[in-house]
């Protein structure tokens, strides 16, 4: 089909910041794990789904199942849901008490927000 333009696993987003291989980036309302290293402003390809590692929130108590949520602040994932564009980044696929440093977490689609 001539308007088909690339599967969508990967795709090209502008770096907010500076990111490292493996580390979450939140562009909007798209999420995704960078494959690279790249500074603010450049280009860096993100995988957008897929189970990964990421850092939590330490004291989060999170189970199998629990939505997870984008702190901006702490730059950690979190089961506490925000206000307004909180995006939601997926769900935990194994339990993470308080302590644990990381979560599995299965990314869901993008442009998904948390409660208003």
């Amino acid at each position: 089909m001539k308007n088909f333009v690339q599967e969508g696993n990967t795709i090209t987003v502008t770096a907010p910041a500076s990111v490292t291989s493996g580390q979450l980036v939140v562009v909007g309302s798209i999420n995704g794990v960078a494959a690279f290293d790249a500074a603010s402003g450049a280009d860096v390809e993100v995988t957008v789904e897929g189970i990964f590692e990421l850092p939590k929130v330490t004291t989060d108590v999170i189970a199998q199942g629990d939505k997870l949520y984008w702190d901006s602040g702490q730059a950690k994932l979190t089961k506490t849901a925000g206000t307004a564009s909180k995006p939601i980044v997926g769900v935990a696929t194994s339990a993470a008490g308080n302590g644990v440093t990381t979560v599995n977490c299965l990314l869901m689609p993008t442009g998904q927000t948390g409660p208003a």
